[in-house]
């Protein structure tokens, strides 16, 4: 009697594509991982201030835009700045990007209080006075 159950060796019944890429509305930023890029950017950047957080970019001559988060403990516990650094990565994957600069966003004290409507507007309207959002949702 033939077993109904699929089997690992049985192609007919897997998807022929687990991974799609999600799809957003533009090149998603890559990670800004080195210590030296984080200095370089804060010292040469041009910056952006808002009371609760502040976007520092700096222009580059790569095809692509890369992004850091620097969240201090004057922020909260790890617990409040993981969420706080969650939200951000959020946003920051919604948005359209120019290409060509690191950024760092820096969020302060009473970010985590913020909805995340909130923070979202911050960050765009932050984007805009550094040019760095395309022109389709800016």
């Amino acid at each position: 009697m033939p077993s109904t159950v699929p089997t690992a060796n049985d192609t007919t019944t897997l998807d022929p594509a687990p991974h799609a890429p999600p799809s957003m509305p533009g090149r998603r930023p890559e990670r800004l991982r080195k210590r030296a890029d984080f200095t370089e950017v804060m010292r040469k950047g041009r910056r952006a201030r808002h009371p609760l957080l502040q976007l520092v970019a700096l222009s580059t001559a790569s095809d692509v835009s890369r992004v850091g988060y620097s969240v201090s403990k004057q922020v909260g516990g790890a617990v409040v700045r993981n969420r706080v650094k969650r939200r951000l990565r959020a946003i920051v994957r919604g948005l359209d990007w120019v290409s060509g600069f690191d950024l760092v966003i820096v969020p302060r004290p009473g970010a985590d209080s913020v909805s995340y409507g909130e923070l979202q507007s911050i960050v765009m309207q932050n984007a805009r006075k550094l040019r760095l959002l395309d022109d389709v949702t800016a």
